[in-house]
């Protein structure tokens, strides 16, 4: 089996894809989308996927502009991940990709335009899609018949044409590379926290969620603050 590299070195969207679903769960419109737009970006920008050495200098990074599938499918493709510190999480709701180059933060924005997708989407879908996901209703049978749409269209947008994209050269101011912070010890959990995550009261050290201090997540609707009794 070829490693993703090779897959994206060769333009092979159902190699990748194929990957995808393994990393995603399952196979969705917009997790294809986000293939698509992250190699039309790399084709633009001039790169390719984050290989050891890149992933570790965090010469790449992908800036992704809603917390959806579209950005597990960036994801996958360019190597930009969470975890690596090269994916950016902007929360806009946009089904928007921006590759950078670290070097001189040149970079490429790539917009996709859901109401001009449509005509890609069957009516079928689109309904089945409402009762199944959106209202958290349907049946089995309408759930799989969702997913063989899902599919089907999920393999048109591998292969949208340029001019179904928005795509804009742009330049990033720079973004500092992710900083290493010693661990300190929370005083009422013991459990080691970054420094940077730690508040100090009469002399001792408290986690945020200890500390009863706000914080944040990233969940469906995008970043919410928290309070330290959780989400």
């Amino acid at each position: 089996m070829l490693t993703l590299n090779r897959l994206v070195e060769a333009r092979d969207y159902e190699g990748i894809l194929r990957y995808a679903r393994e990393f995603h769960g399952h196979v969705c419109p917009y997790l294809a989308l986000g293939i698509r737009a992250s190699i039309i970006a790399m084709e633009e920008l001039g790169v390719g996927r984050l290989d050891y050495e890149g992933s570790v200098d965090e010469r790449i990074l992908a800036i992704v502009e809603s917390n959806s599938c579209f950005a597990d499918g960036v994801q996958v493709t360019t190597g930009c991940t969470l975890g690596n510190n090269s994916l950016i999480y902007l929360d806009l709701g946009k089904t928007a990709l921006t590759l950078v180059k670290r070097s001189d933060w040149s970079g490429v924005r790539v917009y996709a335009d859901g109401e001009r997708l449509r005509k890609y989407y069957p009516e079928e879908a689109t309904e089945l899609f409402n009762r199944v996901v959106k209202e958290r209703k349907g049946t089995e049978e309408e759930r799989k018949r969702l997913w063989e749409l899902w599919e089907e269209i999920a393999h048109r947008m591998l292969h949208l044409p340029r001019g179904e994209f928005k795509i804009e050269r742009v330049k990033v101011r720079p973004i500092e590379p992710a900083p290493i912070f010693d661990s300190v010890r929370c005083s009422r959990c013991n459990e080691l926290a970054m420094a940077s995550r730690i508040v100090y009261r009469d002399g001792k050290s408290f986690c945020l969620k200890c500390a009863g201090e706000k914080y944040y997540a990233v969940i469906g609707r995008g970043i919410v603050e928290v309070n330290g009794d959780g989400v």
